[in-house]
């Protein structure tokens, strides 16, 4: 049986809190080969844990936890060292969420202080400047004030009807504030996905005979609709060029690059003022293209797309993330203010993945206050980062 005292180093060790002393401490503990399998049993069902826990009960995942770590009891089949078990945990996928709620089992740390992201409405501007509200939930024709139908919402998605189109082009721009996320299918059958703090201007319906064009400030991910006419998106100072395909860009006004990350296809990515093709640079799948808007300078590289776009399943996920980026994120995804006065964090880098469909800012916080000693306030919808 493992003591609380090394069941607690082990989850610290998982989320990445724990000291030097006590890392030392662990060692020695792990200088026992059922230590070893003990250490491994936990590495490999937190792992498995975080892969299908949803359910915020802490009881219910700690139980889940120690259920299948003490329903194993093979031995191992050769000796591990510590080293060895360090590569290992190395991959495993920190989850903010998990580490929250099972630190919060061990410790019983308490937060009461409540916070209460502001709730902004999405709205849909049509051509005329006429301003529609688009409701929270349910299913509705979106029309104008006259009546005219532009689509339909079902939830958090808005259709447009794939109707012959008119002999000019009428745009829409879709707004999503800070806190939101909203799917859209254009009339040509594309569809976009809309992250927290964007905008994506669109015709209602593509002429035919001319490129589809529409243009975006902020986040989102496009899976379009093959057709003989390329689909360009603008994002200034970026443009993007497919045919069909499927791919993610990321442009908000304060980062310094423009991301785009390619799924399945091919795009190709160029500076929205250069029009020259031999400027074009044209990404693989599995590959991300940045642009840097100080440099002008498009730099390209290999990744895992997924950390890229697991955001459209509310998931935020973060590798080797410098703490003043996940503090930008977190205020897009919370709709929430944070100013950081401690400045030696502001460059720390952590892992982790913040469910952010199923935990608060609050979980988020108490997390980084309890495993990490991070000190804050709070006033109002401001969080202040000491």
């Amino acid at each position: 049986m493992i003591s609380e005292k090394f069941e607690n180093l082990i989850v610290k060790f998982l989320c990445g809190a724990i000291t030097q002393k006590e890392l030392e401490e662990l060692e020695q503990w792990m200088a026992e080969e059922e230590n070893q399998r003990i250490f491994q049993e936990y590495v490999r069902v937190n792992y498995a844990l975080i892969l299908g826990a949803n359910d915020p009960d802490s009881s219910v995942i700690r139980a889940k936890l120690l259920e299948k770590i003490h329903g194993n009891q093979k031995p191992p089949s050769k000796r591990y060292t510590f080293a060895l078990f360090l590569k290992y945990a190395a991959l495993v996928v920190l989850t903010l969420g998990l580490c929250y709620f099972l630190e919060r089992e061990l410790t019983n740390p308490s937060n009461t202080t409540a916070i209460v992201p502001e709730r902004e409405a999405i709205t849909l501007e049509l051509e005329t400047g006429e301003v529609v509200v688009i409701p929270e939930n349910g299913s509705t024709r979106i029309t104008t004030s006259n009546g005219t139908i532009i689509g339909q919402q079902q939830g958090q998605q808005l259709t447009y009807d794939q109707k012959p189109p008119g002999n000019q082009l009428q745009y829409n721009t879709l707004h999503v504030p800070f806190g939101r996320r909203f799917n859209l299918t254009l009339s040509d059958g594309t569809k976009v996905f809309l992250n927290a703090g964007s905008s994506l201007r669109y015709p209602r319906e593509f002429l035919p005979g001319r490129s589809r064009e529409v243009s975006l400030e902020g986040e989102a991910y496009f899976d379009v609709t093959h057709h003989q006419m390329p689909f360009e998106v603008l994002s200034t100072p970026v443009k993007v060029r497919v045919y069909g395909t499927q791919f993610n860009v990321s442009n908000y006004q304060e980062d310094p690059d423009t991301e785009v990350v390619l799924l399945k296809g091919s795009v190709g990515l160029s500076a929205s003022q250069n029009n020259e093709e031999n400027q074009m640079v044209v990404l693989q799948p599995g590959y991300k293209g940045a642009f840097n808007k100080s440099e002008h300078l498009i730099h390209t590289q290999r990744v895992d797309t997924t950390l890229f776009t697991s955001w459209i399943r509310g998931d935020m996920v973060f590798r080797n993330t410098s703490f003043e980026n996940i503090l930008k994120k977190l205020e897009r995804q919370y709709n929430v203010t944070i100013v950081n006065n401690n400045t030696s964090l502001a460059k720390e880098h952590f892992n982790a993945i913040i469910a952010t469909k199923d935990e608060s800012i609050e979980q988020v916080l108490s997390y980084f206050k309890t495993l990490h000693d991070i000190q804050y306030s709070i006033v109002e919808n401001k969080i202040v980062i000491n």
